[in-house]
């Protein structure tokens, strides 16, 4: 299956595509209404307008330095996962994108990085909890969002993770205990993102490794690839390859690239006609 991740709703309804994810929150803050027919996307955690017109809310590293943008680590800010009135709101969001449409992908869940936090709300929790081991008690803190959130989703719930397949990395970078996690998601999707896809050796490196790590659970492994800077033979050949080890592909941010790779696949499987 193919699709595309957009914040264009007319391009939901391309032909081409298979599935249309469509941002519904943003790592921008930004919120729009979610769409019918469409994957709602919801960026979790990460949430630079929020970090930043309320930093108390933004997660803390071991060097006391909030999760705003302007952190040398981090693209974007971020809101900590243990605020309880935090995930609420994204809960009310999910409750909107279910009144549209079933299925829904959760993005940006988890800390942001492996310093993180230690903010006086994980301070709290972490000292009321029975765990001793803080990175132990952070994956609690996501599951349990996941698990609540799965309860919510009629549908398909998709749950976008860090491309890293290696046991006990995602655990100990973010919180996001995949084989926890697994549970509760109907399809991991894997953004694997280069500007050009010269090289394709570690698309296959990266795939076959959660190939493995997802191997006998009822989960599906879904591949994202950047569309918008990328030849579109050199996004064909990435796609194709990914389509190896990913039962689905999508393509990000340029929905005509990706309906060129598409349309090219077509007509390569066409016969041709000869006239003389």
């Amino acid at each position: 299956m193919y699709g595309v991740v957009t914040r264009n709703a007319e391009e939901l309804e391309w032909s081409e595509f298979d599935v249309g994810f469509y941002e519904v929150k943003r790592v921008t803050g930004e919120h729009v209404d979610p769409e019918p027919d469409a994957v709602n996307l919801v960026s979790c955690f990460g949430d630079t307008a929020t970090a930043e017109t309320d930093p108390h809310l933004a997660p803390v590293d071991a060097e006391g330095r909030r999760a705003t943008k302007d952190h040398s680590a981090l693209d974007w800010g971020y809101v900590c996962p243990s605020i309880e009135h935090y995930r609420d709101g994204l809960f009310e969001v999910i409750d909107a994108c279910v009144a549209a449409s079933d299925d829904v992908r959760l993005d940006e869940v988890g800390f942001p990085g492996p310093a993180f936090c230690h903010c006086e709300h994980c301070d709290d929790a972490f000292a009321e909890s029975e765990s001793d081991d803080r990175e132990a008690w952070r994956a609690s803190v996501v599951t349990s969002f996941v698990a609540e959130a799965r309860e919510r989703v009629p549908g398909d719930l998709y749950l976008t993770v860090h491309p890293d397949p290696y046991p006990g990395h995602l655990r100990a970078h973010s919180g996001v205990d995949l084989d926890a996690l697994a549970a509760h998601v109907d399809e991991v999707v894997v953004p694997l993102y280069d500007t050009a896809y010269a090289t394709t050796y570690w698309l296959e490196a990266l795939l076959s490794g959660f190939a493995d790590r997802l191997e006998g659970r009822d989960v599906r492994l879904g591949v994202e690839l950047y569309a918008v800077d990328p030849d579109v033979g050199a996004l064909a050949e990435a796609a194709d390859l990914a389509g190896e080890y990913a039962e689905n592909v999508y393509f990000g941010y340029h929905a005509g690239n990706a309906r060129a790779v598409l349309r090219r696949w077509d007509a390569e499987t066409r016969e041709g006609v000869e006239w003389g």
